[in-house]
Parts: C-alpha cells; sequence; structure tokens
C-alpha cells in the first residue's frame, strides 16, 4: 500500500527498507535532503515539504512520523493543515501517551485518525523485524495492518487497545528495559571489580547464554561489547535517558505502584553523570548495540 514516513534516521530510514521490501510505495520526507537520497530510485519517493507529502499521497493518506518526540508537535501542525477527512496519522516514535490521548482528540475533531505505534527493535529491526504495540480504533488497525506486517517478525505486532494504548505499553516496556540493563551492569560491575580472580567477562557473557536462566537478547549484545573490549576502555560511562523510564516512575507513583528496580535504575543513570562507572559503560554499549545509540567516548 502507498504510505508516507517522515523522518529517515536510525529507526526511519531502515523501516523505509523494510516497507520497500514489502512491496509497499513510499513517499518520504526528512529535515535533511540527505537522508532521502539514498531511498529515492528504490521504491521510494522524496517529498520536499509536508504539504508535498499530501499532495503525492491518494486518499486514503497514510502518513508514518517517526522523529523524536519533541518534534512530534510541530511535524503535526505543520502536516495537518494539508489532510483530509478520513487520513490516518500514525506516531511511531516514543511520545509520551498523555500527548498521544490529546493528539488523537485534536485530529478526531478535522476527522482525521491517528494511531500511537510503540516500535522496539532499535538498529537490528531492518533484519529482524520490529516489536509494534499499536494504539489505534478496530478501524484504522486493519487498514494500516499490512504495513505493520510487513515491520514486525511473525506475531510481533499487537493492536493493545484504542489510541494512547501503544505508546503506554511501550513506555512500560521501557522502564522494565532500563531495570534489565542495570541488573546485567550490576553484575559485569561485580565481575568486573573482583579482587580474586581476573575473569574474561566476554567469555562469562558468551557461557551464560548458552543454557543459563539469564540468558537472553541483550546479554547476546553483552558478549558482542565485551568481547570487543572486555574493559570496555573507549566507552565513557554516561548513560542518557530518552524519558520513558521517568513517565513509567511517574505512573508507578500515580498508581500506587511499588516499582523500585526501574525506579533505582532510572537514578542510576542520573548518577552515571556525575563519576565514572563501569556498570554504566555496560548499558551505554548496549544501548550502542541495541539501537545505535551514541556512545560518548574519550
Amino acid at each position: 500500500m502507498q504510505l508516507a514516513m517522515i523522518g529517515l534516521g536510525r529507526m526511519g530510514g531502515n523501516m523505509v527498507q523494510r516497507l520497500v521490501q514489502g512491496g509497499h510505495e513510499l513517499i518520504l520526507y526528512d529535515s535533511s535532503a540527505d537522508a532521502i537520497k539514498p531511498h529515492v530510485g528504490k521504491g521510494a519517493k522524496g517529498a520536499k515539504d509536508l504539504a508535498d507529502v499530501a499532495r503525492q499521497l491518494t486518499p486514503r493518506r497514510v502518513v508514518w512520523i517517526m522523529v523524536p518526540a519533541g518534534a512530534v508537535e510541530r511535524s503535526l501542525e505543520q502536516l495537518a493543515p494539508h489532510l483530509s477527512r478520513g487520513d490516518i496519522v500514525i506516531d511511531g516514535g516514543n511520545s509520551n501517551y498523555r500527548d498521544s490521548l490529546r493528539r488523537a482528540e485534536t485530529l478526531e475533531k478535522q476527522g482525521i485518525e491517528f494511531i500511537d505505534v510503540g516500535t522496539s527493535g532499535g538498529i537490528w529491526g531492518l533484519t529482524l523485524g520490529y516489536c509494534l504495540m499499536i494504539g489505534a480504533s478496530p478501524a484504522a488497525f486493519q487498514h494500516c495492518e499490512p504495513i505493520f506486517q510487513s515491520l514486525a517478525p511473525s506475531a510481533g505486532y499487537a493492536h493493545v487497545g484504542p489510541c494512547g494504548a501503544g505508546h503506554y505499553v511501550k513506555m512500560v516496556h521501557n522502564g522494565i528495559e532500563y531495570g534489565l540493563l542495570q541488573a546485567y551492569a550490576e553484575g559485569y560491575e561485580i565481575l568486573h571489580a573482583s579482587q580474586n580472580f581476573t575473569l574474561n567477562l566476554g567469555q562469562i557473557a558468551k557461557l551464560w547464554n548458552h543454557g543459563s536462566v539469564v540468558r537472553s537478547w541483550l546479554n547476546e549484545l553483552a558478549e558482542r561489547a565485551l568481547s570487543r573490549d572486555d574493559q570496555l576502555a573507549t566507552v565513557k560511562g554516561y548513560v542518557e535517558d530518552s524519558g520513558e523510564g521517568r513517565w513509567t516512575v511517574e505512573e508507578a507513583m500515580r498508581l500506587d505502584v511499588a516499582a523500585p528496580v526501574i525506579t533505582l535504575s532510572l537514578l542510576a543513570r542520573l548518577r552515571s553523570r556525575q563519576e565514572e562507572s563501569f556498570g554504566a559503560k555496560v548499558i551505554a554499549a548496549l544501548r550502542n548495540e541495541f539501537g545505535g545509540h551514541a556512545v560518548q567516548t574519550r
């Protein structure tokens, strides 16, 4: 089917490739014309601005926005005047679910459907597929399902509820991710600090990926990172947070749900910005491995 993709960064660019491989017709826009060029002629067409995006799409238009949370509002404000009743806007970024609820309500007044898609998979999504947590009306979900089928692996997408539910589920998903990363970080830091043994962390990570109860994709990525550099000597132990962990902790507090592991893992990230920590290096390295997030180097 035909759709537009706005935002061709680490995630958006790879998603375009996967969608083109799935036989979809893509109209592309990015604030950087250089980001569009590699895709043109490979089943995708470029647009000069958001008005041009809308002109090139055939109603019922479907526009997927894949930009940072802080840029979604501006993109919608510029795009909405060029859309018509019945068109669909998808936000696949890490937006706050409350913003998604508000945006859905605003667009509904214009007769435009809104879908929020929590997207997980990072830079590996191109080859492995993306896990998609979808909040939408049943009709909008059904109309766009061919898109989700192309982006996700088998059983890798689900209609989890109405508008807002997709980003709500992704928020908690990322809160869990914070806790998992912190547990691995602390374990490897204890091994690294051992005074009795000189341990090969890459070897141990590889060992744990065979039959251990702590084996996981994240630990496979730990094996990759630690096998290249057992000391993570070039990685600065500074760990950024993009918002979802904070939102999860806020929601837990609002609901009176105890979430000490997620809360402390968030605080550990804040601590990483004050003093060097090997555990923080592990998280920074893993975030680079699974999501292509930049690491600060010495």
